[in-house]
């Protein structure tokens, strides 16, 4: 996790998430990107339209730099490299090309999420980055204090293809010095015994080292998401984990993602990785 990618509205959860980047950096010997998004009108294909706006433009521009400015003369932002870009594009897209030119290992985002018509017709620009990116991003919903997630909730199926991403959850969990509740969610239509799911987590983790030990959980709920709610504030968690599949188009709306309803609903830090 040396290189984070910080996207910045200049509200008060993207600091959040700033705060807690910061600490991952420091720990790390990382450093920061601080990206803004600047969506402004367009004429046709042309991002700046034409000469008349250009006075808009720059007007923005050095308001967003005023910002930047403020931000890294925080306390905590103290002897971190920070380095800030304005981008003129959608947040999202913007947010995943800047991740894939900077080699970015980790994306640190603030949400306060989204809901009713909202979150099922237009979702919010972070729920569209977890679905979208190829690195893990970590959303942070409030104030951390110090962020040390000494208790992180992974859940899954434990499936073949979990395997590949869940090398990165164990990184993560190993830089934390994290003790990994391995949870598997038992609902109605897809249910498990005790043991044969306990198996399963036993049989999954068997080829990995998790310096900081693991728990083997099976959890009883009505959906994946309520279960994984429930579970965590069961135990307290510092973090909660999760594999995404990155559905597009018509797959998502009809299939839906649960790590999209976490990201929403949960107020404890959730992370993904891409499946």
């Amino acid at each position: 996790m040396k290189k984070i990618l910080v996207p910045t509205d200049f509200s008060d959860h993207a600091e959040y998430a700033l705060k807690v980047a910061a600490q991952i950096a420091r720990d790390n010997g990382g450093e920061i990107f601080l990206l803004h998004l600047l969506d402004l009108p367009t004429h046709g294909n042309d991002a700046v339209g034409n000469a008349a706006e250009v006075p808009e433009v720059m007007f923005f521009m050095r308001k967003v730099h005023e910002r930047f400015d403020e931000l890294k003369n925080a306390d905590y932002l103290e002897g971190l490299t920070v380095s800030e870009a304005v981008q003129f594009d959608n947040a999202f897209e913007g947010i995943i090309k800047t991740s894939k030119l900077h080699n970015i290992d980790l994306v640190v985002m603030g949400s306060h999420g989204a809901s009713g018509f909202r979150e099922m017709f237009i979702g919010s620009n972070t729920e569209k980055v977890v679905r979208t990116s190829e690195v893990p991003v970590l959303v942070i919903k409030k104030e951390q204090g110090s962020f040390n997630p000494q208790n992180f909730v992974f859940a899954s199926d434990f499936s073949n293809e979990i395997k590949k991403p869940f090398a990165q959850v164990v990184d993560f969990a190993n830089s934390f010095k994290s003790k990994l509740h391995l949870l598997y969610v038992n609902t109605p239509n897809d249910f498990k015994s005790s043991h044969a799911a306990e198996k399963l987590i036993h049989d999954f983790v068997s080829g990995f080292t998790l310096e900081n030990g693991y728990s083997a959980h099976v959890y009883n709920d009505v959906n994946v998401e309520k279960g994984i709610l429930h579970f965590a504030n069961s135990v307290n968690a510092d973090l909660v984990g999760m594999c995404t599949h990155g559905r597009q188009g018509l797959a998502h709306f009809f299939n839906g993602s649960i790590s999209e309803d976490l990201v929403n609903h949960a107020v404890r830090p959730v992370v993904t990785f891409k499946i």
